[in-house]
């Protein structure tokens, strides 16, 4: 049996706290192999991934280092074996359980309205204060609506497909998203994790990438000083404040290879504001030719929702709609942009170019966190079952966590949680991820030019985990 890594054995001397990254044994894939590893606990570092070993290893890539320092292997298992060892009931999806969730949050708002607006009545002084409580509860009641409609976007829902986008399309317009546009970019994503060249959310720049837009020499990035925390602060806040809108109207974070759009719907299109590449757009290279009616749809759907939008703001007062709407407006889209980035970005994560990446090793590169109450019961698990909802998205939220139960033991080390400190742990790993992991490049250790070359890892230039690649000109 392999020893555990300690924090002597790898390059990771930087000091990170007590932060503890689980990978044990629980992947997602569709494997009943399990690892003979089901028995032993997992062995705690410090400052790196508890790690469980197995009795025996398959071959597996050479030289490959995480941005902790961590050995990294590449998962083993197959997608069968994923959903074999799920169970059947898992699978079952039922409209009026899922109604009745969409009633309760839909409650919670109206509610959460009543009585703010009652108190700011009877206590004009303290009104900011009642519309500041509302703006924070209903962005994440409403945030749970979203994610409602996201499973309807996956189908997982109900059985019927004209359900679930009918339901899909109310819910998401009533929140300023284009939801077929959303849906088919969202598809392209679960179906290229990780890919460096055609994934659609959170693709790392590359270090050639981050090095022209800094106006770095690529052989000299391993010698250039830190960022400043004030640019990371810097980074997060406006990521956070518009990174959902911005990504909807130039495909910001996502791939920027639109030249191989196979109907040819790319050419001279790039990310970017005028640059073509929209989700609002059925002309965009997001999308193919026969989409087009599904995306006007979707536009549709947000006219409809501005139109009385401009009703509420011409009646009842334009700052009123503005704390009534807008403001929960703005909360819903910090969680998406937060949720979002902590499930694909991780200093344990790896990325892959396209002869290194396959389906199981993409949907493994993703981990679940914990949000404690909000993200369990207010954000429907979307944050602590991620990984399961890579390898199979038809299965709904209330069955997501036997199921990720299920499918650990089959992912074994493969599998990736980060649950220290829960909801405080969940938010200061922003913070964490913002500083570490800033580009993607093969490990130093890696031979170049085989496989092992195509597995890319998160690299800074803040002195924490792994030191940059040194490159030779």
């Amino acid at each position: 049996m392999s020893p555990p890594i300690t924090p002597k054995e790898g390059p990771l001397l930087v000091a990170l706290g007590d932060h503890q990254l689980s990978a044990s044994c629980a992947d997602i894939t569709d494997s009943p192999a399990k690892l003979p590893n089901s028995s032993e606990k997992p062995l705690v570092s410090r400052i790196s991934i508890r790690q469980v070993t197995s009795m025996s290893e398959p071959q597996q890539l050479e030289g490959l280092v995480d941005g902790y320092g961590n050995k990294f292997h590449v998962p083993d298992y197959t997608i069968n074996d994923i959903r074999k060892a799920i169970p059947k009931e898992c699978f079952e999806r039922s409209a009026l359980r899922g109604l009745s969730y969409v009633a309760r949050d839909i409650a919670l708002i109206l509610t959460t309205f009543y009585l703010c607006n009652l108190g700011a009545a009877k206590a004009p002084s303290a009104a900011w204060l009642f519309w500041s409580v509302y703006g924070c509860l209903t962005g994440l009641f409403a945030t749970g609506i979203w994610v409602l409609a996201h499973e309807c976007g996956h189908q997982a829902f109900s059985p019927s497909k004209t359900f679930n986008d009918t339901l899909g399309l109310v819910l998401h317009s009533s929140l300023l998203v284009p939801y077929f546009s959303w849906k088919i970019s969202h598809g392209k994503h679960h179906k290229a994790t990780a890919h460096i060249e055609r994934d659609m959310v959170f693709v790392p720049r590359t270090r050639e990438e981050h090095c022209r837009r800094f106006g770095i020499d690529t052989e000299e990035l391993h010698e250039v000083v830190q960022d400043t925390p004030l640019y990371s602060a810097y980074f997060i806040l406006v990521r956070l404040l518009l990174g959902w809108p911005v990504y909807l109207l130039t495909n910001d974070t996502g791939h920027d290879y639109h030249e191989r759009q196979p109907e040819g719907r790319g050419k001279g299109k790039k990310n970017g504001v005028f640059g073509g590449v929209s989700h609002f757009d059925p002309r965009s290279p997001i999308f193919e030719a026969k989409d087009a009616k599904l995306i006007l749809l979707s536009d549709l759907g947000i006219l409809v929702t501005a139109t009385v939008l401009y009703y509420v703001g011409s009646h009842y007062g334009w700052s009123n709609l503005w704390r009534w709407y807008f403001v929960p407006y703005l909360w819903v889209n910090n969680w998406l942009v937060a949720i979002t980035f902590l499930q694909h970005t991780d200093p344990s994560l790896p990325h892959y170019t396209a002869e290194s990446w396959n389906f199981v090793r993409g949907a493994a590169a993703t981990i679940d966190r914990d949000f404690g109450f909000i993200g369990r019961h207010l954000f429907h698990g979307i944050i602590e079952t991620h990984v399961l909802h890579h390898y199979v998205s038809t299965i709904p939220f209330y069955h997501a966590d036997k199921a990720t139960k299920a499918i650990k033991p089959v992912m074994g080390q493969h599998y990736r949680s980060d649950t220290a400190g829960g909801s405080l742990g969940f938010i200061m790993s922003l913070w964490r991820n913002a500083r570490m992991c800033q580009w993607v490049e093969p490990a130093a250790e890696a031979e170049a030019d085989g496989e092992a070359g195509g597995v890319l890892f998160y690299r800074n230039r803040n002195g924490l985990g792994p030191r940059p690649k040194k490159v030779v000109s």
